[in-house]
């Protein structure tokens, strides 16, 4: 008689853990982009501070609510800056939750400006109140179609190689002056030549829509998430969990 042969469990293999990613760079690397970071809103910051002061102190003499605004936008933006020094000091260098926090507190920002640009210049198109000529706004708005996105592009690829997604934002937030600063310029100059004054609180309402735009992206925490060269290297602290960061590739 052939021996039954019984039938036997299968032993299953153990589960595998998946390898552990590897940094993709060097601690030190790292801290020398974020100083290079650290210059460059530092740099920003003395540059918009003078912007902003020019463009509120022109506007209130020419009654031009686009000067108030665009100048409002530079304390946003000087903000920004200091917000990014903020985020690459001390330990919040390597961390994924000051990105969120930075994305947050410029979000903020944005919603200040929006309804007090948007009630000013509806009430001026209302009323027909003319804004006077500012020769002094249209020199500094070509000053700034100039210089701002040469910033703007220097933090957005610092940006990339840091996988920040809060100097990302800052970045996109020179390249955003540089665009109002074209339309500012616009509005100016067609008062100033052919009186076109409702350019002026057109522009505007342009700052104000765009501010609301910029802010309900970094609210909803748009690359808080960001993928960092540094993941998996022990050097990064815990990051966000929400349904944004479905793809932490996306950053601003």
């Amino acid at each position: 008689m052939n021996p039954v042969e019984l039938p036997t469990l299968a032993t299953p293999a153990p589960a595998q853990t998946p390898p552990r990613p590897v940094a993709s760079i060097s601690r030190e690397r790292y801290e020398e982009l974020a100083r290079r970071v650290r210059l460059l809103s530092w740099l920003s910051l003395a540059g918009i501070t003078v912007e902003g002061a020019v463009a509120i102190a022109a506007g209130i003499a020419a009654s031009s609510i686009a000067l108030v605004g665009f100048g409002l936008d530079s304390v946003i933006e000087g903000v920004a800056s200091v917000i990014i020094i903020w985020r690459f000091s001390g330990h919040r260098v390597f961390s994924h939750a000051a990105e969120q926090r930075a994305q947050r507190l410029v979000a903020v920002q944005f919603f200040l400006l929006a309804p007090y640009v948007a009630f000013e210049s509806i009430k001026v198109l209302a009323t027909g109140e003319h804004p006077g000529v500012s020769w002094v706004g249209i020199g500094l708005s070509v000053g700034s179609v100039i210089f701002m996105p040469m910033l703007g592009i220097a933090k957005e690829r610092l940006a990339d190689q840091l996988g920040s997604a809060a100097t990302k934002g800052e970045g996109r937030q020179n390249m955003l002056c540089a665009y109002l600063a074209g339309a500012l310029f616009v509005g100016l100059l067609g008062n100033a030549l052919l009186g076109a004054w409702w350019l002026d609180p057109a522009v505007g309402l342009l700052i104000a829509a765009v501010a609301v735009k910029e802010g309900r992206e970094a609210w909803h925490g748009e690359g808080c998430c960001v993928s960092s060269p540094l993941d998996g290297a022990g050097f990064a602290e815990e990051c966000c969990e929400d349904e944004s960061c479905a793809q932490p590739s996306a950053v601003l």
